[in-house]
């Protein structure tokens, strides 16, 4: 007793004591810091933006808005894993011991058990789940993206991942707008629709008519431009090889390369038309003053490559220089030109500068300052040669000589409207530089038709319309380095018609086609055949053609798309483009299946249509 109260000591009590008080208080001090430093876990609900449909300018639609369905399972809810996963995995086509074993395995009491069903799909599993009262298995829907004329100008439309987000085309350069975030002022809860510039009709003409062409050329690429003359609106914007929209994730890095924005080359003798535009507005060259060709013009120093044309022109002037592509006289007025008065000109018309169209990822283009220009640049980049171009950049610079001498920013977008069909953005034409003078631009027209009429462009000519047309073909440098290719070639063509009140511009460049290589002779039948097709469907008179009373525009089709009303109509034999406009109403269910032609329908004709009722349209 003694030993032990020895040991329980005064000091030793009063130590123990300590420890315990300092313990304690240590212990409410973090609980109190816990309590007050911690921030409070905040659960915010997922807000999902209706996202706006795209549509081309006479609302043809090009991607709408659809549901998909998520299938998931809640562990905590689930009383039969196993009964789930043997009823479960014929309709998900899954191995049921794998789906038994997915299930078990998941450290999540949430688990998705099959992602991106269709609604016939969710029909078919939601039945199963009913007749055997599976507990724990419930459906998300999720917003998805459908693309209705899939490769249609799928390089402007674009794709639309599975987090919501565009990935390509104007689904990434207008996210916001077509899908605002909950933050945005003013949000709503539902995105803008956007109406292309891209004229459907135009663009399947041109989407048509490159196709035989790179058929018969066997080229490995091409792009085809048409814009409007007046307002800078691309009509038709196609980039061949393109992606299928149906199928992009499968699609390769080629078909998803945008060519017309992004692909940089020498543009060859189209750029004459600029190269002279500046002669002649800079006063190193007048309207009919004489040259002479000799099919060479060589430089002071014997070490300087000279430039050479196909032949020998003899005395040439600026209308026959256009006319005949001609080298020689080119470098010859190059040469009296002040290589700093012609870089400003050139960088005027829009080169070495983006466009700033609506799409991601634009080139800027090649063009190096007069400092780092040697002895023969000035000359060759009158040719063609030594500047990096797009299509767009091209096409950009055209619009000086529709348009008094003031270039036009190119657009894409026609206009923008709220779900209601409010239209809050209008395309307005936006005059960028003025260039040249009226006079210089009309000019330059009169000596491109003169191309068309009697020069080596006469294969872009076309009945009873005046056409102004340039033709290029440019060597491809060497993939590997140094110097030029001996059998790559770009063969392209400028057109603009009516050449005396321009409407329309169009541009085709043929990337390394095989066998014949001249422009004149690989694009500017492509041009012919698209100038006289476009003619046609905008209703544009012909000279010497017969008069024919009509509306000024011939319609591609009488058909109307379909509308619902009191009674379901009969729409067997209705093609599936009619029919896409019902995807937009919100007062029934419409289900499309197939492609084709209706076949069979639900409900029957002239059943009475209620508000909620499910249409389901099978096609073939």
């Amino acid at each position: 007793m003694e030993e032990v109260d020895s040991f329980i000591s005064k000091p030793r009590f009063w130590f123990f004591i300590s420890l315990v008080i300092i313990f304690v208080v240590l212990l409410i001090l973090q609980f109190a810091k816990y309590m007050i430093m911690k921030e409070p876990i905040v659960i915010t609900p997922k807000v999902s933006t209706e996202r706006g449909t795209i549509y081309d300018r006479n609302k043809k639609i090009l991607a709408v808005q659809t549901t998909i369905y998520n299938l998931y399972a809640d562990k905590t809810l689930m009383k039969n894993p196993a009964e789930a996963a043997k009823v479960l995995a014929p309709v998900l086509m899954q191995n049921e011991s794998d789906l038994l074993e997915k299930i078990q395995d998941s450290k999540s009491n949430f688990l998705y058990l099959k992602k991106r069903m269709s609604e016939s799909e969710r029909d078919l599993v939601k039945n199963v789940i009913d007749e055997n009262k599976l507990s724990g298995i419930r459906f998300e829907s999720v917003f998805n993206r459908t693309y209705p004329e899939n490769t249609l100008a799928s390089t402007v439309v674009g794709f639309l991942g599975d987090d919501g987000r565009g990935k390509t085309g104007v689904e990434y350069s207008l996210q916001s707008i077509l899908s605002p975030p909950p933050e945005t002022k003013g949000y709503t809860g539902k995105g803008y629709d956007v109406y292309l510039s891209i004229d459907g009709n135009i663009q399947y003409m041109l989407e048509k008519i490159i196709s035989k062409t790179m058929e018969e050329t066997k080229a490995q690429s091409a792009v085809f431009l048409a814009v409007d003359a007046k307002t800078g609106e691309v009509l038709a914007y196609v980039n061949s090889p393109s992606a299928s929209l149906a199928n992009f994730i499968e699609s390769t890095p080629e078909q998803r390369f945008d060519r017309p924005a992004n692909y940089v080359y020498e543009p060859g003798s189209v750029f004459k038309i600029f190269s002279m535009a500046a002669f002649l507005e800079l006063g190193t060259t007048k309207d009919g003053q004489v040259y002479d060709c000799n099919a060479l013009f060589e430089f002071n120093r014997s070490n300087v490559k000279p430039i050479t044309c196909l032949k020998t022109h003899g005395r040439v002037s600026p209308r026959d220089v256009i006319r005949l592509s001609c080298n020689d006289a080119t470098a010859q007025i190059a040469d009296i030109t002040e290589k700093n008065a012609f870089y400003e000109k050139i960088k005027l018309f829009g080169f070495g500068s983006k466009t700033n169209i609506e799409l991601p990822g634009e080139t800027a283009g090649l063009l190096a300052p007069p400092q780092n220009w040697s002895i023969r640049t000035k000359h060759t980049i009158a040719i063609g040669q030594e500047i990096g171009v797009s299509a767009l950049q091209l096409v950009e610079a055209a619009t000086a000589f529709t348009n008094k001498g003031s270039t036009l920013r190119l657009s894409l977008i026609s206009k923008v409207a709220d779900k209601e069909g409010n239209i809050v953005y209008l395309h307005k034409p936006s005059v960028l530089n003025k260039v040249i003078s009226e006079k210089n631009a009309d000019l330059l027209l009169s000596y491109m038709r003169t191309g068309s009429i009697e020069g080596i462009a006469w294969r872009a000519s076309i009945n009873g319309v005046p056409i102004a047309v340039k033709t290029g073909t440019a060597q491809m440098a060497n993939e590997k380095g140094g110097g030029y290719s001996k059998t790559d070639f770009i063969s392209s063509c400028i057109g603009i018609f009516p050449a005396d009140d321009p409407k329309i511009i169009l541009y085709t460049a043929v990337i390394k086609p095989v066998g014949q290589i001249y422009g004149s002779i690989v694009a500017a039948p492509a041009i012919s055949e698209a100038s006289n097709e476009i003619i046609d469907y905008l209703g544009l008179a012909r000279e010497n053609a017969p008069t024919v009373e009509h509306t000024g525009r011939i319609p591609i089709s009488e058909n109307k798309p379909v509308v619902l009303k009191d009674k379901m109509p009969d729409l067997t034999g209705v093609p599936k483009k009619l029919l896409l406009e019902l995807l937009l109403q919100k007062d029934f269910s419409v289900k499309i299946t197939g492609d084709g032609y209706v076949v069979s329908q639900t409900p029957p004709p002239g059943t009475p249509l209620k508000k909620g009722m499910k249409i389901e349209l099978n096609l073939e």
